[in-house]
């Protein structure tokens, strides 16, 4: 079956980032969109905006009639979802057309040219800073992001099917199924490794992955990653480098040189250098469809950034709050260093939200290592996610091994009051679980204490 020959696409887990992305592509594309999850949440109440139906209940009777129909049926699920789930057994026991969310993916990017952002950090803010300079040099594109860009207010956008801009995901070695022009890695660190057993086989998933760039595309890679492609990196001998480095009324300048030419005082308000280096990497990708220097340099500097990617809840003399997805030891360091960058010698309370048993368990003395940097520690419980949980790894185990001694854990009814005592100067939530969905309240809370 072709995908233009679909006409109704049911997704097992709509609510997830990547998947409400496809569900919105299929809607834009006027197709009947229904999906299964397992909790109502903001996005969830969004794709439901637009038409779909979506029930929260696993349940062979609460799919619409419509998607009985097995002819011209597409059915989607993300890895996350059990195979146990009922809907799913039902529809793959039944004859039904049954893909992975990536796979989806490859295919609908397949007969365009495709952008796709690897590695274990950066992806979801370079792949939306890229999306951000195609539209401004008004380049026919359609993008899947794996978070809310600020410039578009949502995780999709539809201008065109030209080019394609995705995430290609390491997770489930999902990224295997595309087969990009342009491809982008910017990091290869140690992480799922539930699901490649050791440090070593996630590198050559890496590698299998820039075997699947077209035989006329190019790869874009962070300059030291043992890879060959043009590299990009600041002060350092990179294809493509950053110069010149200033913080002027904390926005960085910078000056960009190219294997072609130089351009000057380019300005970049995202802080932290690995969101300067992100947004390098897809400014060097942009270029390889012959894009206007020019133009992409001043499309950088209008870049308002990601949700939940050290986003400022709020920002005064007295007080700063900002929230980051930052879900891996070398993030919460990345975010530890654009902190002390942007705001030196302030005290900082940070509030962690571990993600996975398995990535608390495998990563257990980085995470002691990146959180003690910070004046006082909060603890949540683990987020399991699709896990169970692993006997001896919790939130007590990790905050034992933190040798700063202002160190707590906290539920989470108790964090507005924790702020409150602890009376921070800045305030960092930390985590890829559901602390997401705390912020809001929280940031009307404690701009009405301020």
């Amino acid at each position: 079956m072709k995908l233009n020959d679909i006409q109704r696409v049911y997704f097992i887990g709509i609510g997830g980032i990547g998947m409400s992305a496809l569900a919105r592509y299929f809607k834009v594309l006027e197709k009947e969109v229904a999906g299964y999850d397992k909790t109502k949440t903001p996005l969830t109440e969004e794709i439901s905006a637009l038409g779909v139906t979506i029930t929260y209940e696993d349940s062979l009777d609460d799919f619409p009639e419509s998607f009985r129909a097995k002819e011209n049926t597409l059915i989607v699920y993300t890895p996350a979802v059990s195979m146990e789930h009922k809907q799913l057994k039902y529809f793959k026991e039944n004859g039904y057309l049954v893909l992975k969310r990536s796979a989806v993916l490859g295919l609908i990017t397949r007969d365009t040219y495709c952008f796709a952002v690897a590695g274990t950090h950066g992806k979801t803010t370079t792949s939306s800073i890229l999306a951000h300079l195609l539209k401004e040099t008004n380049t026919p594109f359609t993008a899947f992001l794996g978070g809310i860009s600020e410039d578009f207010n949502s995780n999709f956008w539809f201008g065109g099917n030209t080019y394609s801009v995705v995430e290609a995901d390491e997770y489930d070695r999902s990224f295997l199924q595309l087969v990009p022009d342009v491809a982008c890695i910017t990091s290869m660190d140690a992480d799922h490794l539930d699901i490649y057993g050791t440090p070593s086989e996630l590198k050559k998933a890496f590698v299998e992955f820039v075997g699947k760039i077209k035989p006329k595309g190019s790869l874009v890679v962070r300059n030291g990653l043992p890879l060959k492609g043009l590299t990009y990196g600041i002060e350092d001998n990179s294809d493509y480098c950053i110069r010149n480095l200033k913080i002027v009324d904390g926005v960085y300048v910078f000056d960009v040189e190219t294997p072609n030419l130089t351009l000057k005082k380019v300005r970049f308000n995202k802080p932290g250098k690995h969101n300067l280096l992100n947004g390098l990497a897809a400014f060097s990708m942009a270029l390889q469809i012959g894009s206007s220097p020019e133009e992409l340099a001043n499309a950088l500097a209008t870049f308002k950034g990601v949700r939940r990617r050290f986003s400022y809840q709020i920002k005064t003399e007295d007080f700063v709050f900002i929230d980051d997805y930052a879900h891996h030891p070398k993030e919460i360091e990345a975010v530890y260093e654009a902190i002390s960058e942007m705001h030196p010698n302030k005290k900082n309370l940070v509030i962690f939200q571990p993600h996975l048993f398995t990535r608390t368990k495998d990563f257990g003395d980085e995470f002691a290592r990146s959180l003690t940097r910070f004046n006082s520690i909060l603890l949540l419980d683990i987020y399991p996610a699709r896990e169970k949980p692993i006997e001896g790894i919790t939130a007590k185990w990790l905050m034992d091994k933190i040798p700063n001694p202002s160190k707590k854990i906290i539920a989470k009814k108790e964090i507005l009051n924790e702020i409150k005592s602890q009376n921070p100067e800045v305030l960092i939530t930390l985590g890829a679980g559901d602390i997401g969905l705390e912020i809001k309240e929280l940031s009307k809370n404690l701009a009405h204490e301020k």
